[in-house]
This record gives C-alpha cells, structure tokens and sequence, in this order.
C-alpha cells in the first residue's frame, strides 16, 4: 500500500496560497470566512494547503474577492479537484523525501525551465548510463535496488522534453568540467552523454549553453538551481538542489536574486552554437 504523505501536496499549498494572494489586499481572513459561512480556522487551512477547497468554492471565493479572470479561475478550479497522489510518480511516495516529490510535480507541470549545476551534466539531460553512475555513487549507504529506483525516476522525469501536450522550453546551462569525468565502466559513459547532449542541443525547444572551463572559479561556487515558470496563474518556483530533494521558493525577492545569478551564469557561459561545437570537439576526442 502507498504511504500517505504526512504533508499536503505541493498543488494544494499552491491552490491556497494563489488564494490567499487574492484575499489578503482586500479583506481580513475572519471577513472572507464569515462569506462563506466557515470559520477563520477552516479558511486559513485551506489557504496552507492543509484542507482541500472544492472547484466550486474556489469560484465562490474568486467571486467574493472581485476575480474576473476566467482563464486564472478555471485553472485554479482545476488544479483543486486534481485528486493528490496523482501522476506517474504516485508510488514513489513514502520511497522518496516529499520534497523530491514536490520538485517532480511541479517540474511536470512547468512550461518553462531554466537550470545549472556547477559540477553534473543537468538532470534532464543526462543519459542512462551517465545518470546510473552518478546516483550509485552518491551515497555509501545507498542500496543497488533504490538507486536503480532513483535512476528509473530521473529518466521517467525526461519526458517533460518531449511530451505530447507540449515540451517543456529548457534553458540549460552545462558546465564544461563535467565533460572531463572517468569512470572506472569506460569512455562509452561519456560517449553517450555527449552525444544525448548534441541531440538535445538540437531540439527546437532546448536551449544549452557550456560554461567553459575559463569561467572565473567564482562563479562554480553559486549552487546548483532550477527556475521554474508556469502557466497563468500560477507564479514561478526557484529550487535549489541538495541531497534531501532541494528547497523550494515563490517568494518574489528570492526569486528576483535567483533569476539575476542564472542570469549572470548565461552571460559567461557559450552561445549555442559555440558550446555545439564544442561537444562536438569533446565527441571525436573520446574515439582517439
């Protein structure tokens, strides 16, 4: 039997807190209950993710709070009715931290990512092989069968670049000492990975830039990051990596210094065409 998650889902907070940013220019809580013939109790735990809130009174609410944008109403009305435990990686709960599900539920529903990592290949584009011995050697404690687990889940999370009801744009940046990686298995790790990463550079929705090796050593000690955009309504994420699963964030002023330091990253990194090139380089050195 699946193990319930002992916090709410991460689409629930998110339902709550649009919710809430809805009310509060507006009305206190204990107002906006007396509404809807709740108590302030109730209100405030639906807008902490803490309760579930109907599609039907998130149209109720929207329309005693002066909400007029049909299309933000109705996809808030939808994400509320979404059942939790939902997606392809419902039985990886209780397996993996909550913050790690979080993540892989709201990197499937971004249409826009931007991501680096000063020292891997990005998660999304890293081959089997390549993302096989990354995760078996993360940890000495870490069992063959849930790092196979780990491995199935990074490559099932991949999809987002080629799924049918529209590919996630991915804006990567790979540092280029990452290239330079042995493995005790060969050189076909690195063969392939390069070559997954010229395929990807070649998707009309990827956009990946090499962060060379002359970049200022200051700027490989900024962490790993992703920065997630989503559709309307919704507001963006920026998550930073660690080995529990990563953090996450809407708060505004810590999204403006993440987007700024991604920003800053690109400048220094190669144009498109220049970091294809050197993959390709990279390529035909690995077959002498």
């Amino acid at each position: 039997m699946t193990q319930k998650r002992a916090t709410p889902t991460v689409m629930r907070r998110r339902v709550g807190a649009q919710l809430r940013r809805y009310r509060e220019p507006l009305m206190k809580s204990g107002d906006a209950a007396k509404l809807m013939g709740w108590d302030t109790t109730r209100l405030s735990r639906i807008e902490r993710g803490l309760y579930r809130i109907s599609a039907e009174e998130v149209r109720t609410l929207c329309d005693h709070y002066g909400v007029d944008d049909r299309e933000a109403i109705t996809e808030i009305s939808k994400a509320a009715e979404e059942p939790p435990g939902g997606g392809w990686w419902a039985p990886y709960a209780g397996r993996v931290s909550d913050a790690y599900l979080d993540f892989i539920e709201l990197e499937a529903g971004a249409d826009a990512i931007r991501i680096h990592h000063p020292i891997v290949i990005p998660g999304p584009l890293q081959s089997p092989g390549y993302a096989r011995e990354i995760l078996t050697r993360a940890a000495t404690n870490l069992s063959k069968e849930r790092a196979e687990m780990l491995v199935r889940i990074r490559l099932a999370r991949q999809d987002i670049l080629s799924r049918d009801d529209g590919p996630v744009q991915l804006h990567a940046l790979v540092p280029e000492p990452a290239l330079h990686a042995r493995f005790d298995s060969g050189p076909r790790v690195m063969r392939d990975q390069v070559r997954a990463l010229i395929d990807a550079s070649e998707m009309s929705n990827v956009r990946l830039q090499v962060v060379p090796l002359t970049t200022h050593p200051a700027y490989a000690t900024k962490g790993p990051m992703t920065l997630l955009s989503f559709r309307h309504p919704w507001v963006p994420v920026g998550s930073v990596d660690n080995s529990m699963g990563g953090t996450h964030t809407e708060d505004p002023e810590q999204l403006n210094w993440l987007d700024a330091e991604f920003e800053l990253l690109s400048s220094c990194a190669l144009p498109e065409d220049k970091s294809q090139d050197l993959l390709n380089e990279y390529l035909e050195g690995l077959y002498k």
